[in-house]
């Protein structure tokens, strides 16, 4: 298996991390952006500005697409069922799909449509701010995970992957347990991306509140339970370590849902909270702080919109 060509859905902050690389080492007519209307007309006239360059990325319609040999999808929660369903022209018979959202519903989602044999498990950490089609970044700060459920031996759509990889100077890691690493990110975004979201706060406060680190991690806890009742094991040694990781972020970097609300846009707290809101009721575990993000940021929402 090999990946020559390459679609991209959701050119936003994850999606800019892939972008100028791509569209610079595969060459003309070996990637592009998908999208349609407003959006198309937008990226044709005025591109993305990523680290001071501007780029006018090849734009494709959902209507006009062709099979890729690698789809990535990097739009938000929101947006997931339009996009599965935009990507329907870019799968092929031999197509593999990384799916890079946050969250540890959405693969699941995708497959449903085209089957696990296109879908690799797949998350991002990174830190990128994003206003107004203009992101500044180290673009070898973050990486993007991927890989089979479990990754004890590369499977050869696994190494396509890695190749293409390498080919666009993309940092990347394949992680043994795909489950824990997508719920460990999905713990910390939990916890960091609703705390910050809901008090107006950046990622830098970490460093230095108590109050703003108990509230995350009264949060994260929550996500451990629930995690451990479907059987992936997170450790509290685990989540202390990453608080080491939080600290090494710029100060002022504000999370996605942060970054959403000073926008006044729709957020993903249905994503995050909401999702281990209805997990904890299923489970019969009480989720009392993921229950207050929820609602608090409704509100921010409610206020905003």
């Amino acid at each position: 298996m090999e990946i020559k060509s390459v679609a991209l859905i959701g050119l936003g902050a994850m999606g800019v991390f892939f972008a100028p690389r791509m569209g610079e080492h595969l060459g003309k007519g070996n990637f592009c952006v998908i999208a349609q209307g407003e959006r198309k007309k937008k990226l044709e006239t005025q591109g993305v500005t990523v680290n001071g360059v501007n780029y006018r990325f090849p734009i494709c319609t959902p209507q006009n697409g062709t099979p890729a040999d690698l789809v990535i999808m990097a739009v938000k929660d929101m947006a997931l069922n339009q996009a599965i369903e935009d990507i329907r022209e870019f799968v092929g018979e031999n197509t593999q799909i990384l799916c890079i959202m946050n969250g540890v519903e959405s693969e699941e989602r995708v497959a449903a449509v085209y089957g696990w044999e296109h879908v690799l498990y797949s998350y991002m950490r990174m830190s990128i701010v994003m206003r107004e089609n203009k992101a500044d970044f180290d673009p070898y700060w973050g990486k993007v995970y991927f890989g089979e459920k479990r990754n004890d031996k590369l499977s050869e759509r696994v190494k396509a992957v890695m190749n293409v990889l390498e080919e666009c100077d993309i940092p990347y890691k394949v992680e043994k347990d795909m489950m824990w690493g997508l719920w460990f990110k999905y713990m910390c975004n939990v916890g960091e991306n609703m705390t910050c979201a809901l008090f107006g706060i950046p990622f830098g406060v970490y460093r230095e509140s108590r109050p703003a680190n108990e509230i995350r991690w009264a949060a994260m806890k929550e996500v451990q339970k629930v995690a451990a009742a479907k059987g992936i094991t997170i450790t509290d040694e685990q989540m202390k370590k990453q608080h080491e990781s939080l600290c090494r972020i710029p100060y002022e970097n504000r999370p996605s849902t942060l970054q959403d609300i000073e926008a006044k846009k729709k957020t993903e707290v249905e994503m995050f909270a909401g999702t281990m809101v209805r997990m904890g009721q299923e489970l019969g575990i009480e989720t009392p702080v993921c229950w207050m993000f929820l609602q608090g940021i409704r509100v921010l929402e409610e206020k905003y919109l």
